[in-house]
């Protein structure tokens, strides 16, 4: 009962009301009466909230409550027990719990109820009308473990189903109390699957990502919370199937036809002209080029893949134009289009790709003309979701989509309307390819690989005549005054033993390297060695005397008509390697600064391999520092431009001219066009070049 505060005044007594009891659990599960008990896996803990009525209004006076818990059941020989225990806490509206001690019997029912005291007054017991005695039972036995089976996919069977291709596998357990099962698969995913009868089996619908060993682990739960042994289930799948139709487009110039890979052929208008460009760094050795024409298209007669099904379409595209709306794929309904995949020009006039099956769309990415760019249109029945990668990446938002299946032609330039095609293509296409499964994230990617190609490979072993050579006999760097390829002393000593030895360090990688004095040495080509508006990768090995860090050093630049297309340098107020790319090329553009955190070694060491990886395809650009990356050293470029202006070792331009000298060492130049992948950067700075497989 509540204690009215020195110096108050009542008007009158105030009734006290019984406190009140609410939810109630056993064991963390909602009060459960009449047929239908909750189970658990052990006696469990009774909790109830207690609080005063809403209508008492004596608030504000805290009260001290308890509360009584009874429990009772029939034993073997149907003779009723009780027993109770008693809870309190000091203030009101908190949760009371008494723990139920452990010999009370399993597979039995027991019934429960709760009432309060404030110390006054006692509530109502909880199982009085309109309420009702909880009732839960004591399950002190684990299902059994579950059995696995699977038509698709049987177990300790090479060969069955195949990457993309979802299987069934079944799960079932002995026990007739099974609620739930937990699974995993090596690798993931891991989920819970529900039986829709309890004890009945359920099924998991699963994809392999690849056809390595695969291996499922499931665990039987019961009502009462209890966990099977676990069951593992081994299986195979067969290797990632062909596309059901491919054309890669490659015919010879004249050609009325696309020859199929798989599939049917293809017939082409008189607008498309074979032997056309290919992307570089792919297998493609041509394209076909359409004109935008009512004429320039390739179609068949007969569905390219069951769009009613999973399935994926895709294409190596080059917009000669992106300020229109053009299809690059697209396959025919009686009465429209069943799915297109294109460029969509868009009313922001900023273009994107775009994927439309039935009334859905997903659009992203950033078209560009004259630009390659691998496009893949995806849709799982499974999840029901359609996707857009463009260059291997996800791009847009999935949308929910309905398949609509199709029994028309299929074509690749243009798209159904009500009044006749439209959208027509102009540009080049090459190695149109569909799928009657799921295009999985490795063949994503694969599909999309363009392998950087070696420019050049500088390793200053040797100079002459001003020149040191490129490894492959291409062009040579030249040596301006202050620049020298050092190669260490053919003597070998130790100055500790040696009181007339003189300490040599060794060359940072191989026979030699760049040695810059810091002053007006530096090494230069007599062009640009990469094209700055496309993927590139510049790798190097550089190294500054720790009394030399002093001030801002440039290692590698590349100008443009009024700025530097890149710079990385040396920047001493932060102890970093910093790359700095201009957003154009104006004086005093916006800049793209990147960062690697990285002190400089000194004459001991053997330098810090630096890499520099623009991938126009995701707008990216990445400095890595002994091939890798830290926190803050990615960062966004779109667009980038060319520059026309040569390489340039040991120097860049300031606002006084050329400056930034380097002093220090420099070593093993590599160059590419093409973004190097993450564990290739890793093989840069050795003599050799990495080797960029797969």
């Amino acid at each position: 009962m509540g204690v009215i505060a020195p110096g108050a005044a009542r008007a009158a007594e105030v009734e006290n009301l019984p406190p009140v009891v609410r939810d109630l659990q056993s064991e963390f599960k909602d009060c459960a009466s009449g047929d239908t008990p909750a189970y658990v896996g052990r006696p469990p803990v009774l909790t109830a909230r207690v609080s005063d009525p809403v209508e008492d209004d004596r608030a504000g006076y805290p009260e001290t409550f308890t509360a009584e818990f009874e429990i009772w059941w029939s034993d073997a020989s149907g003779e009723e027990q009780r027993r109770s225990a008693t809870s309190s806490m000091p203030l009101s509206d908190r949760v009371h719990r008494v723990d139920l001690p452990s010999d009370l019997p399993a597979d039995t029912v027991i019934s429960w109820h709760v009432r309060a005291n404030d110390g006054t007054a006692n509530s109502a017991w909880s199982s009085e009308a309109p309420g009702a005695a909880c009732r839960f039972v004591i399950d002190d036995q684990s299902p059994a473990a579950p059995v696995v089976s699977s038509s698709d996919y049987p177990e300790e069977t090479w060969g069955a189903g195949g990457v993309g291709v979802y299987g069934s596998f079944t799960v079932d357990s002995p026990s007739a109390d099974v609620v739930a099962y937990e699974y995993d698969f090596l690798g993931g995913p891991s989920g819970t699957v529900r039986p829709t009868t309890l004890g009945g089996p359920a099924t998991i619908r699963y994809v392999p990502l690849d056809n390595a060993p695969q291996r499922l682990s499931v665990h039987a739960r019961d009502r009462s919370g209890r966990m099977s042994g676990r069951t593992d289930y081994a299986f195979y799948a067969k290797a990632a199937s062909a596309p059901v139709s491919r054309w890669k487009l490659a015919d010879a110039a004249g050609s009325t036809t696309a020859t199929a890979e798989s599939g049917q052929a293809a017939r082409a208008g008189r607008g498309v002209a074979f032997g056309g460009p290919a992307p570089s760094g792919t297998p493609l050795a041509s394209t076909a080029t359409l004109n935008g024409s009512g004429h320039g298209f390739l179609t068949t007669d007969a569905p390219a893949v069951d769009s009613g099904k999973t399935f994926g379409v895709g294409a190596w595209v080059r917009p000669a134009e992106a300020d229109r709306t053009m299809t690059v794929l697209s396959q025919d309904t009686a009465s429209g289009t069943a799915y297109s995949l294109g460029l969509e020009a868009g009313d922001d006039a900023k273009p994107s790709w775009s994927f439309t099956l039935g009334d859905a769309k997903v659009a992203g990415g950033a078209p560009e003309a004259g630009e390659w760019a691998y496009v893949l249109g995806v849709y799982d029945t499974e999840t029901g979701y359609a996707q857009l990668f463009v260059n291997g990446h996800e791009v847009g938002t999935k949308a929910k989509a309905t398949p609509v299946a199709a029994d028309g032609a299929f074509q690749i330039g243009r798209v159904r309307g009500k009044n006749g095609y439209r959208q027509r293509w102009h540009g080049d296409i090459g190695d149109v390819r569909a799928y009657d499964r799921l295009v999985v994230p490795r063949e994503v990617t694969g599909l999309a690989r363009r392998k950087p190609e070696l420019l050049g490979h500088w390793s200053f072993g040797t100079a002459a005549d001003g020149v040191t050579p490129e490894t492959g006999g291409g062009t040579p760097l030249r040596l301006a005054a202050g620049a020298s390829i050092y190669q260490g002393s053919d003597e070998f000593c130790i100055p500790d033993l040696d009181p007339d030895c003189t300490w040599q360090p060794l060359p940072l990688v191989g026979d030699g390297h760049l040695a810059l004095d810091g002053e007006g040495g530096h090494a230069v080509l007599d062009a640009p060695v990469v094209d700055t508006g496309h993927s590139f990768t510049l790798g190097v090995v550089a190294r500054i005397e720790d009394a030399d860090a002093t001030r801002p050093m440039t290692v590698l630049s590349q100008a443009g008509e009024h700025t530097d297309a890149f710079k990385l340098r040396y920047e001493p107020s932060t102890s970093a390697w910093q790359l700095i790319m201009p957003q154009r090329d104006e004086a005093g553009a916006p800049e793209t600064v990147v960062s690697q955190v990285t002190p400089p070694t000194g004459s001991s060491g053997q330098g810090t391999q630096l890499t520099i990886v623009y991938d126009d395809a995701t707008d990216t650009v990445k400095l890595f520092a002994d091939g890798y990356t830290n926190d803050g050293v990615t960062a966004h470029l779109a667009n980038g431009w060319t520059s026309t202006g040569p390489l340039q070792v040991g120097r860049a331009h300031t606002a006084d001219g050329w400056g930034e000298h380097l002093k220090g060492a420099v070593d093993e130049v590599q160059a590419y066009a093409g973004a190097l992948r993450d564990d290739d950067v890793l093989g840069l700075g050795n003599e050799t070049e990495p080797c960029l497989c797969g």
